[in-house]
This record gives structure tokens, sequence and C-alpha cells, in this order.
């Protein structure tokens, strides 16, 4: 009996989760949470559809601070700019009562997209870009 339990608990690796209590979902996951401020006013604008969305910059600084220097001091911990789309109309909404400096929290799905071999490097198509979506 304890034999064929435990063949039927290991036989089936999908079922372990050895990281997680959450309930177990249909899919793999990749989110990102970003905590930050604004760095201006987010904009509402068109896409070539017409739909409406709205794009902000998130400014967040990577911690713990780097080491002292010789003479003993901290640089200033540098800012990371995050670019970012909503194309939810709920969340547009409250976006558009921001203001630049506001503090935000911003959880969304993670995408990298690689860049396209024939494109140049300096226009978006050429670069590495990592698109993040709301809604996770």
């Amino acid at each position: 009996m304890l034999t064929s339990l435990r063949s039927a608990i290991f036989s089936s690796p999908s079922s372990v989760r050895c990281f997680s209590s959450s309930s177990r979902r249909a899919a793999d996951v990749a989110k990102l949470i970003l905590v930050g401020r604004l760095t201006k006013d987010p904009e509402t604008r068109l896409t070539r559809n017409e739909k409406e969305f709205v794009a902000y910059t998130v400014a967040t600084r990577n911690y713990p601070a780097p080491p002292p220097d010789a003479n003993g001091e901290r640089r200033p911990t540098p800012s990371t700019f995050h670019r970012i789309l909503s194309f939810q109309d709920g969340s547009n909404r409250y976006l558009q009562t921001l203001k630049k400096g506001s503090l935000v929290y911003v959880e969304a799905g993670y995408e990298l997209r690689e860049p396209e071999p024939s494109a140049d490097p300096s226009t978006p198509q050429g670069q590495r870009q990592i698109f993040l979506k709301h809604g996770m």
C-alpha cells in the first residue's frame, strides 16, 4: 500500500512545488515589482488604432549603496529609469491623477524581447526590450 502511495506522489513531478505555499497555477509566471517615483506627470496617448494608453516613467535606486571608496566616502546610488505603458482603463484613470514625484508601486508581468538582427542598434528594434504588462 505504501509503495503505491509513494509512486502516486512522486510519479507526477509537476505536482511538486518546493518554493511556494500559494495555489498552483496553470502556467509559469515572470513578475516584476517596482517601487519608485514618477519622473514627470503621466501622459495620455493614442495608438495607431485610436486606443488610449498612459505612458509614464518610474525612477528606482539600487540598494544597498556601493561600498565606501578609499577616502571612506560612498558614491551616490545611481537611478534606473523604467518606461511603462498602461492599457488598462481603470489603472489609466488613476494614473492620470498622479503628479511628478509621486511614490508608486508597479506590479507587472515581465517579457524580454531580443533585438531584431537586421535592425539598427540605435533604434528600439535593435535593442533588447523589456515589456511590463499590468494585470498579473
